[in-house]
């Protein structure tokens, strides 16, 4: 692709990336067979390869508008396109620098400042777990597509007691304390099956996605600099060996911290240091699958279905150890059809979007649902609460159910 970019954006500090990144597209189009939204919407500004011209058109001097932002708002960032794309295009990198290009630039309504704004501060709020819990408590006044939103809850059960010498760190994060804690649970309890304790900090703290993708960078940023500077201590003392991730959304978000700080010349390189100690669960639990799986009291379910996030396959390319987990522990895997393709899901995207998120995730659970699971098994809490409102087919984290079958 040529490029011609106006000198603001060649003496911006994301110039040579962006022209970089616009000169690697080819035009195939190879990626709007994969894309989500444009399965959905059929329109080319909603294919990656449109929106790669949408922001090529603005750092080459044209203004964007609304038009630009609600086709960039549209867009799942499911990396799915950079997966398919035969020209190693970092499709994912520009769009996050596009998408703060035109919110510089385009003024929101009223409407859309006030959801995200909201979203963002309820997300974030120490009084999100107690309107959790009330808004369970009220469910039955709520309307359907609210209360489809709230998880009926499920006990987090009793804590290993003790330590084991191998020991990582397990941060709760913003929302999955308050909506399943059982998933934070049923993983320090495989671990510690597995011969590994996770160290307690008492810290719920975002990793910093869900400010991110409401426009709220800076807040986002102060998120992930206070997340370094609480974790990396513990990995350079040795008191931690990783940190370990059970929602693979962020997971996924953590290990791009160093291209978000990448103008933080203090963190930079922190960044970089702790993106190499972060793990996915799956990743810790792999090499001790035989030792879990003598120790099951219980069966697993007959068969299940693995749903495998945007953020595992798309973003840190775990899908394959994961499944290979998964069979290693017994699990009789159903293969589906489009696999590859967003639940709709997204974080917030399903709350922001709920048309687009409906239909992926209806498109979703039909290919899944021919092949008769009986549970549907993920890695990422979104993923579980956005299909489970389209199924009575249960919807579990993988390691719920690993803990279902170790547990007396």
């Amino acid at each position: 692709m040529q490029t011609n970019l106006a000198d603001w954006a060649k003496n911006s500090s994301y110039g040579e990336e962006v022209d970089a990144i616009l000169r690697k597209c080819v035009h195939c189009g190879f990626c709007s067979a994969t894309c989500p939204s444009y399965q959905i919407l059929g329109d080319e500004r909603d294919s990656p390869r449109g929106r790669i011209y949408l922001i090529k058109e603005i750092v080459e001097g044209k203004e964007p508008t609304s038009i630009t932002q609600k086709h960039l708002d549209q867009c799942l960032t499911c990396h799915n396109c950079e997966t398919t794309c035969p020209s190693g295009v970092q499709y994912g990198h520009l769009v996050d620098i596009g998408r703060e290009l035109v919110a510089e630039r385009v003024t929101r309504t009223p409407t859309d400042r006030f959801r995200r704004t909201l979203l963002a501060a309820g997300l974030n709020s120490q009084a999100f777990a107690p309107a959790v819990k009330l808004g369970r408590m009220l469910r039955s006044f709520m309307p359907a597509t609210l209360a489809a939103k709230l998880p009926e809850a499920r006990p987090a059960g009793a804590l290993p007691v003790g330590r084991h010498q191998r020991q990582v760190l397990v941060p709760l994060g913003c929302v999955q304390p308050a909506l399943m804690p059982s998933i934070d649970a049923a993983t320090i309890r495989v671990l510690d099956a597995a011969g590994i304790s996770s160290v307690d900090i008492s810290r719920n703290t975002c990793c910093g996605a869900v400010n991110f993708h409401l426009d709220k960078v800076n807040s986002s940023i102060a998120q992930m600099k206070s997340n370094i500077d609480a974790w990396v201590p513990l990995l350079e003392s040795g008191q931690v060996e990783a940190v370990i991730m059970n929602a693979s959304g962020c997971g996924a978000f953590v290990k791009e911290y160093p291209f978000y700080l990448r103008n933080e010349p203090a963190y930079v390189e922190k960044a970089r240091y702790l993106v190499q100690h972060v793990k996915d669960i799956a990743e810790v639990i792999a090499p001790e699958a035989a030792t879990l799986k003598a120790k099951f009291k219980k069966p697993l379910p007959a068969s299940a279905a693995f749903h495998p996030p945007c953020t595992l396959q798309h973003w840190q390319g775990l899908r394959p150890l994961t499944e290979s987990l998964l069979a290693d522990l017994g699990f009789d895997l159903k293969a589906f059809g489009e696999a590859n393709l967003c639940c709709g899901s997204a974080g917030t995207y399903s709350v922001l979007q709920p048309e687009i998120a409906t239909g992926l995730r209806d498109r979703k659970l039909e290919a899944i649902g021919k092949t008769s699971p009986e549970v549907i098994i993920t890695s990422n809490m979104g993923c579980m609460s956005h299909l489970q409102t389209g199924t009575q087919t249960p919807v579990r984290h993988w390691v719920e159910v690993v803990d279902t079958a170790l547990s007396a």
